[in-house]
């Protein structure tokens, strides 16, 4: 048996077949022709581009166009001159093979994005290692392994998957898939989290523990993969599968029917999004409005800060398709793990408690009104909501209050329209603010606890870093007695208590926090429909 991450839940049952990982031998030639190597080195972008629009469309259709962005960050490193540029100029002043060239630039990208503190930065390292590839193979007139694919229903087993390969997953041939590397947040496994196919990564070895045909079972739910397993082990999981089926589709009976608790009291189930297209995920599961649209999102990928107008219409469209369900819009918190290559910010020793979020916000008004104004502008086509995160004290709630109602006397001398009446909120995750719920909720419409800084902030457990990861605990008592401090603060003030942080869809946290009084869980889609059963047997 071999233990590695739950990447995608699920069971599977299937025969190994093995990527094989086709290191192509890069060997530096000297080239006379720099022209001609040029022409094929451009010929392989080219034809790297047509693939990558392809795999694009067919996963827009089969896993959404939130999901299938990836590959339009694939496409713009393809038509990237910076990275283009490189691999030319190598070919050019080196006199080198296209091949070796490309090599090299690859490998400096890559080392630069593995030296990254940050775990979700460090994945995008296999990102770039997937486009280089490709480029590679088209070079050397390789094709891809999954074209290889006969039996049905088989457990892909490699020493990693890039976002390329799992796209292109067909889940009739593929049962499941395991891997010697990475993790829940790399963009592999939330393509197979979307697709549903079962996924176990990160075992380390599995490559070297398995061959081609061999018999194993993939447990998606503990995360741990069993090799030639006895007929009792085969017939136990058989059964797994079975129940887990059952289950899967009962849950789909709950989509329209309300959260209410056995002692009768209503719970709101809400959904997080990053980016306008996730609201289709959303209301495919039933949820019951937006909690958290990390508007951060909107600002990143790209080369230049989004304008009031852009914003407004991404906003105008999640409103209104969300009808007259709430839309809670955190503005922006940028900063700490999060960057903009277009907003250089000051090296820090501490980033996560330093210039980020509103604290960024309230000293860039250039920044921060024309966010606010597209928000105001967009309050009239539905039922939303404003959330400042990261607010420590009253005294800077006000301050954003204030730059509000600037935007909203400058929208009313320009003529447009606005909701004046709409509801302003702050996020709860710095243990100041929950320490001064009680003040703060005499001056906010809402609060909504973002457990994940609560937790690493109060714990002192950089949540990134796997040395400490031990001590990263939702249901240390510490980290509940704020939680219920915060609710008790808002309930004695007559306001409602929210929870957007990955505790809210944490299967094992749910029933105390029904048990605490909170109002509202806002989580991912896909997790609303087993946090609605929960929440109705408690």
């Amino acid at each position: 048996m071999k233990k590695g991450i739950s990447a995608s839940k699920g069971y599977a049952i299937g025969n190994v077949f093995m990527k094989k990982e086709s290191k192509v031998s890069v060997e530096k030639r000297y080239i006379e022709d720099i022209q001609e190597e040029e022409k094929r080195f451009q010929g392989a972008l080219d034809l790297s581009k047509k693939q990558l629009q392809k795999i694009k469309r067919k996963s827009e259709k089969e896993i959404g166009k939130d999901k299938a962005e990836v590959f339009e960050s694939h496409i713009m490193l393809l038509d990237d001159e910076e990275f283009a540029g490189a691999v030319k100029v190598k070919i050019k002043t080196e006199h080198i093979n296209a091949e070796a060239a490309l090599h090299d630039v690859v490998d400096s990208y890559v080392k630069i994005f593995d030296n990254m503190e940050d775990e979700y930065m460090r994945e995008r390292g296999a990102d770039v290692k997937d486009v280089g590839n490709r480029v590679l193979s088209n070079l050397t007139g390789q094709g891809s392994f999954l074209s290889e694919i006969e039996d049905d229903r088989v457990v892909i087993v490699a020493h990693d998957l890039t976002p390329s390969d799992t796209a292109q997953l067909d889940k009739n041939k593929v049962a499941a898939f395991v891997t010697d590397i990475g993790g829940r947040t790399s963009h592999s496994a939330i393509m197979a989290r979307t697709l549903e196919i079962p996924a176990v990564v990160g075992t380390n070895d599995i490559t070297e523990s398995v061959k081609d045909g061999d018999f194993i079972i993939v447990d998606g739910i503990e995360g741990i993969v069993i090799i030639n397993p006895d007929e009792s082990t085969i017939k136990q999981y058989e059964n797994k599968i079975k129940k887990y089926n059952e289950e899967m589709e009962k849950l789909k009976e709950l989509i329209n029917i309300e959260t209410i608790t056995k002692s009768g009291k209503k719970v709101e189930i809400f959904a997080n999004i990053g980016k306008p297209q996730d609201v289709e995920q959303v209301l495919k599961n039933g949820a019951q409005g937006i909690g958290l649209f990390r508007t951060e999102f909107l600002y990143m990928d790209r080369e230049d800060m989004p304008g009031e107008e852009e914003q407004f219409q991404a906003y105008r469209h999640v409103v209104e398709k969300m009808g007259e369900k709430p839309v809670v819009i955190r503005t922006l918190d940028i900063g700490g793990d999060k960057k903009l290559s277009y907003l250089p910010l000051p090296e820090e020793m501490n980033p996560f408690l330093g210039y980020r979020a509103i604290r960024l916000c309230l000293d860039r008004d250039d920044i921060f009104k024309p966010q606010l104004r597209a928000m105001l502008r967009a309050s009239v086509f539905g039922n939303l909501k404003i959330m400042f995160p990261m607010i420590s004290s009253v005294e800077e709630f006000l301050q954003a209050k204030k730059v509000l109602k600037q935007c909203m006397n400058e929208l009313e001398k320009e003529g447009k329209k606005f909701n004046r009446n709409l509801e302003t909120g702050i996020m709860v995750e710095i243990p100041a603010a929950a320490l001064e719920a009680e003040e703060l909720a005499r001056h906010v419409d809402f609060f909504s606890i973002g457990t994940n800084d609560l937790i690493q902030y109060t714990l002192a457990a950089d949540r990134m870093n796997e040395k400490v990861s031990y001590l990263y605990n939702p249901m240390h008592p510490a980290i509940l007695k704020l939680i219920k401090k915060t609710i008790d603060a808002a309930h004695k003030n007559g306001k409602l208590c929210a929870m957007c942080g990955e505790m809210a869809g944490d299967e094992n946290s749910i029933p105390i926090l029904v048990e605490y009084g909170l109002d509202e869980f806002s989580m991912s889609a896909s997790s609303i429909l087993k946090a609605k059963q929960i929440i109705m047997e408690k």
